[in-house]
C-alpha cells in the first residue's frame, strides 16, 4: 500500500497546482493521474499561460505551440485581434506530471479504478499502463478529476444543457491558426497544427440539436463545417480521421466543494462554457488557494467552517463570474436571437451586470475569511457591490483601516488623513485610486 498525508485525484493544472502547493509546506503528496487518453488540441490565453508559469509548470509550457492567431466571426462581423496558445494535451500532460514529481510530489500515473473512505481513510485502487494494481490511501483527498469526477449526492447548479463535437482532419503542413464562428445552432472552433493536425469542433445544444445516431455524427458535422466561411481553410486539402468525440460542456457548481477531509478543485468543484477558451485558467483560479484551505482543516480543524466557506465562497465566485463573461458574449449575437441555442444561454444564469456600479454608501469594512501564513483567517476587509468576498490588501497595505480612519474624520480631506498614516506620496495617491474606486465622494 501507497500511503501519503493528501491522496491527489486528477493530473492537470488544478490538481498539479495544488499537489505542489501542499508539498511546499512539508505535506507528504501522492497524485493520481495520466494524460489524456485520446489526442486533443485546447486553446489557453496568455492568462492561462502566466497562471501555469506561476505554478512552476516549465516542461509543461514546453510542449505548447507559440502564440497563434485567431480569426473570429461573430453576429456576422469578423475580427483577428485575438491570439491563443495551443496546447496538444497527451505531451502536455506527460510533461506536466514530470514537473510535478519533480517539485516533491509522488506522482503514480495510472487510472483510478475505485475510491472509497473508510474509517477516515481515503483508499484508492489504481492501474497503472501494465494494468498492475496498486493501492493508495491517505485521510485527506483532493478531487481534482475534472468534469468526470464522480459527483452522485453533490448538490449542483447547472446551466444548459451543452454538448462539444470534436473530429480530427488531416491535411498539408501549414501556418498554425484557429479560428471561431457562430452559426444558428452553435458556435465552431478549429485549430490547425504546423504538421497538418486540424481540431474541428462543434458545441451546440443538447435538447434541440437533433442530434444523428453516433455512426452519423461525421457526416452531420461535414455538413455543418460546410457551411461555415472560417472553416474552409481547415477542411480544404483534407480529411477527417477517426470517430466524433462527443464531450459535455455544460457549465456546472458543485455546492458543496469542501468537507472536514476532503476538497474538490478546478473542473471538479465548477466547470463553465469553453467559449473564452479561459478553461485552465478558470481551474488554475480555484486550486492556487485550496493548499491553504487544506492546511486549515488538517492544521486547525476548529476553523472547518470557516476555510469551507472562504472556499466555496471563491469558487461560486469564479463560477458565476465567469458564467456571465458568456452570457454578455452569446448576447452580442443578434443573427438567430430566438433559435434555443442563442435565446438560452444570452440570459443565463441571471441578468447581474458583469461590473456593478460602485457608491459611497454601498462600500462596508467587515470581517471575512483570508489567506494568511498559509492558512485561513479572519480580517477586516473592503466589501463592495463588485467586491462581495472583500479586498483585504493593495500593494501590502491593509484597506479597511485606512477606509475607516478617512471615514472617521469627515472634516478633513482623505489624501491629509491617509499621509497620516503612509509615507510620502502613498496617502495621496491611495485617496485617488479609492475615488476611483467609487469608495470616496469627489
Amino acid at each position: 500500500m501507497n500511503e501519503a498525508d493528501i491522496l491527489v485525484l486528477g493530473g492537470g493544472p488544478a490538481g498539479g497546482a495544488v499537489a505542489i502547493g501542499l508539498a511546499r509546506m512539508g505535506y507528504a503528496v501522492t497524485l493520481v493521474g495520466e494524460p489524456r487518453p485520446f489526442d486533443a488540441v485546447e486553446g489557453a490565453s496568455e492568462r492561462a499561460v502566466q497562471g501555469m508559469r506561476a505554478a512552476g509548470f516549465h516542461q509543461a509550457l514546453a510542449e505548447m505551440a507559440t502564440e497563434t492567431p485567431r480569426q473570429v466571426t461573430w453576429n456576422g462581423e469578423t475580427s483577428a485581434a485575438n491570439t491563443e496558445f495551443l496546447i496538444p494535451r497527451q505531451p502536455f500532460d506527460r510533461a506536466l506530471l514530470r514537473d510535478i514529481a519533480d517539485q516533491g510530489v509522488n506522482v503514480i500515473e495510472g487510472r483510478i479504478h475505485s475510491c472509497h473512505e473508510h474509517e477516515g481513510i481515503f483508499r484508492a485502487m489504481v492501474a497503472s499502463e501494465n494494468e498492475r494494481e496498486q493501492l493508495v490511501a491517505a485521510p485527506f483527498l483532493v478531487e481534482a478529476r475534472g468534469r468526470s469526477a464522480p459527483a452522485a449526492g453533490v448538490p449542483r447548479v447547472k446551466g444548459t444543457a451543452t454538448v462539444s463535437l470534436l473530429q480530427y482532419w488531416q491535411g498539408p503542413e501549414a501556418a498554425p491558426r484557429t479560428a471561431v464562428q457562430s452559426f444558428a445552432d452553435g458556435w465552431a472552433w478549429m485549430a490547425m497544427r504546423a504538421d497538418g493536425r486540424r481540431y474541428l469542433q462543434l458545441t451546440v445544444d443538447v435538447a434541440s440539436a437533433q442530434l444523428p445516431p453516433k455512426q452519423q455524427l461525421g457526416e452531420w458535422c461535414h455538413q455543418q463545417l460546410m457551411q461555415l466561411e472560417q472553416a474552409q481553410p481547415f477542411i480544404r486539402d483534407a480529411r477527417p480521421t477517426g470517430s466524433v468525440y462527443a464531450r459535455t460542456s455544460s457549465p456546472v457548481l458543485c455546492q458543496r466543494s469542501a468537507g472536514d477531509n476532503w476538497i474538490r478543485v478546478g473542473d471538479a468543484a465548477m466547470a463553465v462554457d469553453p467559449l473564452s477558451g479561459n478553461g485552465i485558467f478558470q481551474a488554475l483560479s480555484s486550486a492556487l488557494q485550496a493548499p491553504a484551505v487544506v492546511n486549515t482543516l488538517i492544521q486547525q480543524p476548529e476553523k472547518a467552517a470557516l476555510a469551507q466557506q472562504f472556499h466555496e465562497a471563491r469558487v461560486e465566485g469564479l463560477f458565476y463570474r465567469f458564467a456571465r463573461i458568456g452570457r454578455d458574449f452569446y448576447a452580442q449575437e443578434q443573427q438567430w436571437p430566438e433559435r434555443p441555442f442563442w435565446k438560452g444561454r444570452c440570459q443565463w444564469p441571471d441578468s447581474q451586470p458583469m461590473h456593478q456600479s460602485v457608491s459611497p454608501e454601498q462600500v462596508v469594512t467587515a470581517m471575512r475569511p483570508v489567506v494568511e501564513n498559509g492558512l485561513i483567517t479572519q480580517a477586516q476587509v473592503v466589501v463592495t457591490p463588485d467586491q462581495p468576498l472583500g479586498i483585504w490588501h493593495l500593494n501590502g497595505l491593509p484597506l479597511a483601516p485606512l477606509l475607516d480612519a478617512v471615514r472617521q474624520a469627515p472634516e478633513r480631506s482623505p489624501a491629509d488623513v491617509l499621509s497620516d498614516h503612509l509615507e510620502g506620496e502613498q496617502g495621496r495617491l491611495l485617496a485617488g485610486w479609492m475615488q476611483q474606486q467609487g469608495w470616496l465622494y469627489p
